[in-house]
């Protein structure tokens, strides 16, 4: 079986010229199917720049690196956005659109999808809220949810699509520590009845213990991958 994602010898920088910075250096990972992996690490060590490269957000500069079997770099912006339909993101900022309903925001990651109805599309997302908790909440504004709610909405909208891999950027750290727990729980389910991968950036040790692997960044490098 082919790992989700295959990194190797892979360098990032910001700025130019004189303004240049290395903020990664010679990344080596590999993640396989149905593994949860944490990344966990001080601010500033280069997690969020990896993960964002990784999600097909950013360019790659350096070195192979292979998401869901497709190689990013030198991959066209169409060929960017065509992998980012295979994958769901969770942010810390949950990132709901104020003016959509719980169902409409969820409702958004699937109409990404050729060939799926409006009918079909409004199925599945009630479906995903209901899983979540949010069954009696669909029609809710963001405004109207607690913030726990809206995460688990955020959750509804990366997984509805049954995504190959979920990327989450600090998903627990605006969450009390007991709602932080049953967002992770809700996640750590679904992603296992789906067969899907997570990799999770986090500073919350509380839930370490859903990882089947903990890496850590520091400075750039990453440790005990």
């Amino acid at each position: 079986m082919k790992p989700v994602i295959n990194i190797s010898s892979l360098n990032h920088y910001f700025g130019q010229d004189k303004l240049k910075k290395q903020v990664l250096f010679n990344i080596n990972l590999e993640i396989n199917p149905g593994e949860i992996v944490i990344m966990t690490g001080p601010s500033g060590s280069g997690k969020t720049t990896l993960l964002s490269l990784i999600g097909a957000l950013r360019s790659v500069q350096e070195g192979s690196l292979q998401t869901i079997e497709n190689e990013l770099n030198g991959a066209t912006e169409d060929k960017l956005v065509q992998v980012r339909r295979y994958m769901g993101y969770i942010f810390q900022a949950h990132n709901l659109l104020p003016f959509l309903t719980a169902r409409q925001n969820v409702q958004m990651s699937i109409e990404l999808h050729e060939n799926v109805s409006p009918q079909e599309a409004i199925a599945k997302s009630e479906a995903m809220l209901q899983m979540v908790g949010l069954g009696e909440r669909v029609n809710y504004y963001p405004d109207q949810l607690s913030g726990g709610q809206k995460q688990r909405v955020a959750i509804a909208r990366a997984l509805v699509s049954h995504p190959k891999l979920v990327l989450a950027d600090e998903p627990t750290a605006a969450l009390d520590s007991k709602t932080g727990r049953d967002v992770v729980d809700i996640m750590e389910t679904l992603t296992k009845e789906q067969g899907c991968t997570i990799l999770l950036v986090t500073h919350d040790n509380r839930i370490l213990d859903m990882a089947d692997r903990i890496i850590h960044m520091e400075d750039g490098y990453l440790i005990d991958s």
